[in-house]
């Protein structure tokens, strides 16, 4: 079986916890929180506690060979009904030849064509794929399971922090989880680092992290977060939109300009979109946006009463071009602090 994304991702874990498991997992690409949280859930489940020290190995690439980890794959659980085998850092051991001259795939397809059922062989290859036109990978794609775990895009780390929280038996309101999306990124591990904290740090019997718990234990200040900064900006707040600005400018390691601007880029460039929405109803612009609810389309909706569409347009452009600046492209002598609120008064004036 070959799958991506998140929905490929859930349901592997799903098949998971209801015990049914495939004699080989390949996990293979860029977004490490994937793969991890697959290979974790085996370690920490396939078997019990008790039975792992003889049946549980976890083993590196770069410390192995393939002909070791199918020589052990091969054998026989001792006191158990399965053995697990995790090799991390997967891709370095399928570097060179091996016994016989035979290849690490060549040896990983031998034995993919006839596997220990009582085995289960996880692979953790990130930051990059196998060669989907090898053999190996349609023998795999027929023994197991190859995932690719692909990087989440932007517009869907709101959805996924809802999921996670769920996942935690926690609940967040629109406002909090997109504080917190937005003051973490797209970092998914530590996404859920934070989240962790924050479910772990709850009284008890509450369930609903709210905004001002969020500021307490994060660290992210009310006042000065991004989310304060781009209300702002679409309220066309001259003044506060200045004076938090001019904190981001004091305080460039916590608030650097690039971090700001790829912060508020979203939210201009999915206004040029609702501009274009056919139906201008809430359900309409949420449709036109790829949003899962109508909360955050009211913030669309005073965009496009404070600002034209050919405004938003120049305003796309001039985030664009401040961000270059930012980074040295054109810059000149005076480049530098002050270069925010430069970009503020062109957004709002």
């Amino acid at each position: 079986m070959s799958t991506s994304g998140t929905t490929a991702y859930r349901q592997i874990l799903s098949e998971l916890k209801k015990g049914i498991y495939k004699p080989v997992y390949y996990l293979m690409g860029e977004e490490p929180f994937f793969i991890d949280s697959i290979s974790d859930y085996i370690r920490d489940n396939a078997l019990p506690e008790e039975a792992r020290d003889f049946n549980q190995l976890v083993v590196y690439g770069n410390e192995t060979t393939m002909g070791e980890v199918i020589q052990r794959a091969k054998a026989y659980p001792m006191g158990s009904n399965r053995q697990v085998i995790i090799v991390k850092e997967s891709q370095n051991i399928f570097k060179g030849n091996e016994v016989g001259s035979a290849t690490p795939q060549e040896i990983l397809i031998s034995y993919l064509q006839k596997p220990q059922m009582s085995t289960v062989l996880v692979f953790c290859h990130k930051n990059g794929t196998l060669d989907k036109r090898r053999k190996v990978v349609s023998e795999i794609e027929k023994t197991g399971v190859l995932f690719e775990s692909k990087k989440i895009r932007d517009d869907a780390i709101d959805a996924f922090v809802a999921d996670l929280l769920r996942e935690k038996g926690m609940s967040m309101s629109p406002k909090g989880i997109a504080m917190i999306s937005e003051a973490v990124g797209n970092d998914l591990c530590r996404l859920s680092g934070e989240l962790d904290k924050l479910a772990t740090a709850m009284p008890a019997g509450k369930s609903e992290i709210t905004p001002e718990f969020i500021e307490k234990l994060v660290g992210i200040s009310k006042d000065y977060n991004i989310f304060e900064f781009r209300d702002a900006l679409i309220n066309k707040d001259v003044l506060k939109a200045n004076r938090i600005a001019a904190y981001y400018e004091n305080n460039p390691k916590t608030y650097p300009i690039q971090l700001v601007t790829a912060s508020i880029f979203p939210y201009f460039a999915n206004l040029m979109l609702a501009f274009y929405a056919a139906d201008k109803s809430d359900r309409g612009i949420a449709k036109q946006l790829g949003l899962k609810s109508t909360w955050g389309v009211r913030d669309y909706i005073k965009g496009m009463k404070n600002f034209t569409a050919t405004e938003t347009m120049n305003i796309i452009s001039t985030i664009r071009e401040y961000d270059a600046k930012s980074k040295g492209v054109d810059a000149t002598a005076n480049t530098g602090k002050g270069l925010l609120r430069e970009l503020v008064f062109k957004i709002l004036h």
